[in-house]
């Protein structure tokens, strides 16, 4: 759906992160409270939406796999570390930690790990593995000994078509080993099992290809039908009814890495991303990643990957159960979408994926600070999220809880320390009252260590340059049976933002930005997402009927959007900014200390109102015929994109000042 030196101005700058609170490491809600009642440890309530619905009891046969993650040593100086090497205006700024240095100084210890594990297998569980600087330890073990383990009363229930796990009761472990416990992940099932924000494909879902979520291998093919364009606004639907008084564009083709590298600067400013590592988390692995990049590269002029270049550091093995939870290979279109927009963005730059062991979010937070703790990535990308609300039965209950987002944050504080980036998709459902019932911003994307990168609609003309760039939303309009009028179908599909009502501070780099929000305001930039002006993807698939690619598995190319295009986009754009210079890091306070020099678009309402989007009724080929629709533009849910920050696109998207200012040209 996508995360060195001072540079040239960062002795002007004054943005700082004082007052920036770490979830698990400041906190003021259950995961911090002592809670030793009988000598037990609250870490987490329970669940509430478990009051508003009638659960089972789960089959005594099966397995739960959960994490529990440890504390780190001192935690309240490596907060005020991370905030410090991450503020141009510090002193310290830049001066990051080693892998090795934050594992001597802060990792959990060695008998922070014996006892949690001792206590562990006295209770019957299994204790499978144990997480790179020992920041969790993954247990495995029947639904009777997990719910003794951690009294939490764990029951099965349907909720909106899912079977989803919850707890009853708080969550609890013995007041002995509290002070090494921050986290228990894993039991609450409900909302955590993320979505990439990729939209393609079939035309109106998100995820890659047609939908088809059933099994490890080359999705099902999808075909972008024609007519289209190969730059914007090269061809025009002039036989079809006029939209807002004038004739529509038809939508481009897909625009390649050249065309993208071209439009926000980054062949202007002469750099490649040479040097720099980006990383990127994502359930499962794509077997042909490497494979299609390197043909989409080569059909289309630019360098495949050099040997070495793009690796892959997935987990082997997959648990059956969750493959089918998950959909299988139903996200091989956003891992290729990720791959392919790092590479195009950033050349020379390597690309690291690291795929998890399920599309569930404790095995991505897993994966996660894997790739912190190699810390050879400075960027890590993520193109998924989950709401942070829910309606169950009519009442509003939270997804996430602060044991939750402290898990979540001491992976992200880590990063911080070790210079490194982590860049979230602001997600494709806008407000996302219409997705999830309740006006919000999704998670992880709105913690506030995190740079959240919302979406646009990008114009980029026959040379290069960017025509125009608007907000990203889109209302879908249908022609009527004569085919002489349009009819609004409503809104499809945008970029997520909003005003966090679950990050109620508002953090200090955002203290100079008028983003009309008393708490942490999403995104914080954004770049081109919209599927109608998306990027030209290639991927191995398998294609039911004969198409121009063949029919079979064979490889073949389409456009795709989302905001999993925007964050790939970023994290590779900011890699080729940041060659032959040290690391970016944690990304927010030079994003803000630069919003008042000059170095951003300012993406407003502007250009065309929409297009036209030509699509094969059977997604493949033109033996069923053609469906026309208008793609408008800048109609983000209750979003909307004006001068300055706003909720659509933040500060605005980069251009080659940008670039140049974080390098020091």
């Amino acid at each position: 759906m996508a995360r060195h030196p001072l540079f040239r101005s960062a002795a002007a700058a004054t943005v700082a992160l004082t007052g920036l609170t770490i979830g698990g490491l400041a906190l003021s809600g259950t995961a911090q409270a002592a809670g030793q009642a009988g000598g037990r440890h609250q870490v987490s309530s329970a669940s509430d939406w478990t009051k508003q619905v009638t659960g089972s009891t789960l089959p005594s046969n099966s397995t739960l796999h959960v994490k529990v993650w440890l504390s780190a040593r001192d935690s309240s100086q490596l907060s005020a570390l991370a905030r410090a090497v991450s503020d141009p205006a510090s002193a310290s700024y830049g001066h990051y930690l080693s892998a090795s240095d934050y594992a001597s100084r802060f990792a959990p210890t060695q008998a922070d790990v014996a006892s949690v594990t001792a206590w562990l297998e006295q209770a019957g569980l299994t204790v499978e593995d144990t997480g790179p600087a020992n920041h969790f330890l993954a247990v495995a073990g029947s639904p009777a000994a997990i719910d003794a383990a951690f009294a939490a009363g764990i029951r099965q229930y349907s909720v909106n078509g899912q079977t989803v796990t919850g707890a009853t009761s708080a969550v609890t472990v013995p007041s002995s080993i509290a002070a090494s416990v921050l986290a228990v992940t894993g039991l609450d099932t409900l909302g955590h099992q993320v979505t990439p924000s990729a939209t393609g494909g079939n035309p109106d879902t998100s995820g890659s290809n047609n939908g088809h979520r059933v099994q490890l291998g080359p999705p099902a093919g999808f075909v972008n039908a024609t007519p289209c364009s190969t730059y914007y606004g090269e061809k025009t639907a002039t036989s079809l009814p006029s939209f807002d008084g004038k004739k529509l564009p038809y939508a481009v083709c897909g625009y390649t890495g050249k065309q993208l590298r071209d439009a926000y600067g980054v062949t202007a400013s002469g750099l490649t991303g040479k040097g720099q590592s980006i990383a990127i988390t994502d359930a499962f692995t794509a077997p042909t990643l490497g494979k299609d990049a390197n043909t989409l590269s080569t059909r289309h002029g630019d360098q495949p990957f050099r040997q070495g270049q793009f690796q892959v550091h997935s987990i082997r093995g997959y648990d059956p159960a969750r493959v089918a939870a998950c959909g299988g290979n139903s996200g091989y279109g956003e891992q290729t979408l990720d791959v392919e927009a790092e590479h195009g963005m950033a050349p020379d730059a390597n690309v690291l994926y690291y795929g998890a062991a399920s599309c569930f979010d404790d095995d991505l937070l897993a994966a996660m600070s894997r790739a912190v703790n190699d810390n050879q990535a400075s960027i890590v990308s993520n193109s998924w999220g989950e709401p942070t609300w829910v309606m169950v039965n009519g009442v509003k209950t939270p997804v996430i809880d602060d044991a939750l987002v402290a898990a979540y944050d001491s992976v992200f504080v880590q990063a911080a320390a070790q210079g490194i980036g982590f860049y979230y998709s602001s997600g494709d459902n806008g407000d996302d009252a219409a997705a999830w019932g309740v006006k919000q911003t999704e998670f992880p994307t709105s913690d506030p260590w995190v740079t959240s990168v919302g979406g646009t609609s990008l114009a980029v003309g026959a040379n290069g340059s960017r025509t125009f760039e608007t907000g990203w939303g889109t209302h879908k309009w249908t022609l009527n049976s004569s085919g002489t009028a349009w009819s609004d179908a409503g809104f499809l599909y945008g970029a997520g933002g909003g005003c966090s009502d679950w990050f109620t501070s508002k953090p200090a780099y955002q203290a100079g930005v008028s983003t009309g929000c008393s708490g942490r305001g999403v995104p914080d930039i954004g770049m081109d997402a919209d599927p109608t002006t998306g990027m030209l993807v290639g991927e191995t698939q398998s294609f039911g009927e004969q198409t121009i690619f063949g029919k079979g598995v064979k490889y073949g190319e389409y456009r795709i959007g989302g905001t999993s295009l925007a964050s790939p986009l970023l994290a590779g754009l900011d890699a080729s900014a940041q060659q032959g210079r040290a690391r970016i890091g944690f990304a927010n306070p030079l994003i803000y200390a630069l919003h008042s020099q000059g170095v951003y678009f300012d993406v407003t309402p502007q250009g065309d109102p929409g297009n036209i989007r030509v699509d094969y009724r059977n997604g493949l080929n033109s033996t069923k015929g053609t469906t026309s629709t208008v793609r408008t533009f800048d109609q983000d849910s209750s979003l909307t994109t004006h001068a300055g920050w706003d909720q659509v696109t933040g500060v605005g998207s980069p251009t080659v000042k940008y670039i140049h200012a974080v390098n020091g040209r």
